[in-house]
């Protein structure tokens, strides 16, 4: 072969459509003794939820106290006595539980002004948040089941889901296609010519924005970075191939999977490294060589061994593939991988 007719690979085509509230705490001098203290204190009101039973109304963590409900004020000893502190409520736990699932099985007549429900515990209620100006809306929703303790917040932000995003699944950028690397802080590193030769165009992944370009380079080298948007949740996995822990640079001999949006997962060995590709839209260098099978589209996409991340798909040919090593695109652009 020669290095003349290595091509990079980048694809044209469409990807198919696919798949994806804490509490602030006080801080603590010694946070392994508060962590201790509220597994103590967890058991605790597990065990007097069981010794109340239907006088039970919750429990919860108040400036390093335990708190627990209790429907019948002749119980509170029981509670102070388990080193608790005790609020005599008038719903109990399986009375609140019982108005949410009514509330549940009356889903279909919430009004999309109604964004959430569920138990307030710390106010003995059922919360709802509603839209701006929604608050008539949700009572009537709730007194259709017979709820009417129910305390209620407007907020403008509307939920939606957060998608998984990992290494070897297709992004596209206009009308061309190419792979996830791997996940950083932030977003995911891939290819630089994915940016450099398709053209531009919006960044989508599953028919969703995606982001947008954080940096990269080519020709020279081979890498970039997306910055993804609030909607995508980078995570620390090769899809095909499982958890990433690191990236530690693997030797010449070792085995490697590779992970991309059009071959999926292949196998192959590392071989020589340090390798410049004279590609036809320009000149790379710092390349490792592999016999792992990559196509059109796999580019960007995750080399990895024995769980460390070695590199992304550049280009090759039938009987090499390229990848680019992963550590210097993390330190080009100050960027932390995401371990699963």
């Amino acid at each position: 072969m020669t290095t003349r007719r290595t091509a990079l690979l980048a694809s044209a085509g469409s990807v198919a459509l696919a798949v994806a509230i804490p509490f602030s705490g006080s801080a603590s001098a010694d946070p392994s003794a508060a962590a201790a203290d509220e597994i103590t204190m967890s058991r605790t009101a597990q065990s007097l939820s069981t010794t109340l039973g239907e006088d039970f109304g919750g429990s919860w963590l108040a400036d390093g106290r335990l708190v627990v409900g209790v429907t019948d004020a002749a119980r509170t000893g029981e509670v102070t006595g388990a080193g608790a502190v005790a609020k005599v409520v008038a719903h109990s736990s399986t009375e609140l539980d019982s108005m949410v699932a009514d509330m549940n099985a009356a889903e279909a007549k919430a009004p999309d002004s109604v964004t959430v429900w569920g138990v307030d515990v710390r106010n003995n209620a059922v919360n709802m948040t509603v839209l701006p100006g929604a608050v008539a809306e949700g009572r009537a929703f709730a007194a259709t089941v017979g709820v009417t303790d129910v305390r209620i917040t407007e907020s403008a932000e509307v939920p939606r889901l957060f998608a998984d995003i990992q290494g070897g699944e297709a992004y596209n950028i206009g009308s061309s296609r190419c792979s996830v690397g791997f996940s950083v802080s932030g977003g995911f590193v891939t290819a630089g010519h994915c940016e450099a030769l398709t053209g531009g165009g919006a960044l989508a992944k599953d028919g969703v924005a995606l982001g947008s370009w954080g940096g990269s380079q080519f020709p020279g080298a081979d890498y970039a970075w997306v910055q993804t948007s609030g909607d995508w949740n980078p995570v620390g996995q090769v899809s095909g191939v499982g958890a990433v822990a690191g990236s530690q640079e693997a030797a010449t001999g070792a085995g490697v999977s590779k992970s991309g949006s059009t071959t999926g997962v292949t196998q192959g060995t590392i071989g020589a490294k340090n390798q410049t590709v004279n590609y036809p839209q320009g000149s790379v260098s710092g390349l490792t060589a592999t016999d792992a099978l990559c196509q059109p589209g796999d580019s960007g996409g995750a080399f990895i061994s024995d769980g460390q991340a070695q590199g992304v798909v550049s280009g090759g040919n039938s009987a090499t593939c390229y990848f680019q090593p992963v550590n210097p695109i993390l330190s080009a652009y100050g960027l932390s991988l995401v371990t699963g």
